[in-house]
């Protein structure tokens, strides 16, 4: 066969030629800074990171061997949508001891926290409607409504002598009839924020009158340092019915340090469960088994393992205040909850060239506050989750590092 007999490309003006564009939703979406900057630390050496929000330790043994022990009895074959029943009663105990009477069919299992944050919006967003969120904030929940054709927009904490606060008028006047969700994170990543129950109380009873749905991410809510030792964070569980227009969103990775095993819940009104089951069943048809049956040990045998590793990280945040606190320029203040200090140094206007900046110069790795949206600029985020002594290092890292600035500037 010559050549010219050979099927001929279409010409470039025909739709096979159309340049392979993901649609302008996804397109337009953020990347992550956060990403960004440690991407910036691969290959260099002796880099001390501190840009993700995980501990440093590894998940505990009793919930390793849990996995271990149903990965060995042949726990690799699917669930059901909602989860395996064992966790989910499991869990329906554990959220009633804390929050009030809640049963099984209020929680569903999903494949980590951020996944229940994505289901969740699919549940009640679609093209076109109108999502508050509450800002700075981990940049997912501001990006997964977009996603879905939906408009976002945003209400600022704002930061003074007392750490970062909510204005609560300002959100209840952002919170019109029009608005279909608010999505609010407390306690709060990258803050540390913790929304006051008479905060959670007004904005409940704005939200009833409007018919607006609430999304409350609540993975925090175990890392609290405001209250009595064990006392959670106040949750919108605390007030609200099962069976109204508020969805919580949890996770097991930070008060049972399983970041990498992907697993969450839900709790949200009964009628939504079919729904969310079928959901679940388009994006992952259900979380592995085997990790479910480490959650259940994690709930069951983790009260104290969590008690403890809570009173490590309220002496890890003060050490780090502490420390930071006496290097020039910094200012700094004590949150409340989650494992972040998110504060402000010179140079953090443009945030994320400093972080990079610190990677290259002082081997330190930070999150740029521009990464929780522009709310955050002029900030940086540091993850306090590890030994005291890493703190320390990172920290002389940052003074020196700020003092060769100066010098170079001087």
């Amino acid at each position: 066969m010559r050549d010219t007999d050979l099927p001929q490309s279409p010409m470039p003006d025909t739709p096979f030629h159309m340049k392979p564009d993901a649609r302008d939703a996804v397109r337009s979406l953020r990347p992550s800074q956060i990403r960004e900057v440690a991407n910036a630390g691969f290959g260099v050496p002796d880099v001390l990171p501190f840009w993700f929000g995980e501990s440093d330790r590894v998940t505990p043994p009793f919930i390793r061997d849990a996995a271990s022990a149903a990965l060995a009895s042949g726990a690799t074959f699917y669930t059901h949508n909602l989860g395996i029943a064992p966790l989910r009663e499991t869990l329906a105990k554990y959220v009633s001891a804390l929050h009030g009477p809640t049963s099984a069919e209020h929680v569903a299992v999903t494949s980590a926290g951020v996944n229940a944050l994505m289901l969740a919006a699919q549940l009640v967003v679609g093209a076109g409607d109108r999502v508050i969120a509450v800002t700075p904030l981990w940049p997912n929940l501001v990006e997964i409504p977009k996603i879905l054709g939906a408009h976002v927009d945003t209400v600022s904490l704002v930061y003074g002598a007392n750490g970062w606060q909510l204005n609560l008028d300002r959100l209840l006047a952002a919170l019109t009839p029009d608005t279909k969700l608010l999505m609010i994170n407390s306690p709060n990543n990258p803050t540390g924020w913790v929304m006051t129950r008479d905060e959670q109380r007004a904005v409940l009873e704005h939200c009833r009158r409007h018919g607006i749905w609430i999304v409350a991410d609540e993975v925090y809510e175990r890392l609290y340092y405001a209250g009595e030792a064990g006392e959670t964070a106040p949750s919108f569980l605390d007030l609200a019915a099962r069976d109204e227009r508020v969805i919580c969103v949890n996770s097991f990775s930070k008060a049972w340090l399983m970041t990498g095993w992907r697993l969450g819940w839900i709790v949200a009104p009964a009628a939504l469960m079919d729904d969310l089951g079928k959901l679940v069943e388009y994006n992952t048809s259900c979380s592995p088994a085997f990790v479910q049956q480490a959650g259940i040990a994690a709930i069951e045998q983790g009260a104290a393992f969590t008690r403890d590793l809570v009173g490590d990280l309220r002496a890890s945040r003060d050490h780090l205040v502490q420390a930071l606190s006496a290097v020039p320029g910094v200012d700094v203040k004590a949150p409340p909850g989650a494992m972040y200090v998110f504060f402000s140094l010179p140079g953090a206007s443009r945030s994320l060239e400093l972080c990079k900046a610190l990677v290259r110069d002082a081997r330190l790795g930070l999150a740029p506050g521009s990464a929780f949206g522009p709310e955050g600029e002029g900030f940086v985020r540091w993850c306090y989750a590890c030994d005291p002594a890493r703190l320390d290092a990172g920290v002389e890292r940052l003074r020196a590092w700020l003092e060769q600035q100066g010098a170079a500037h001087g």
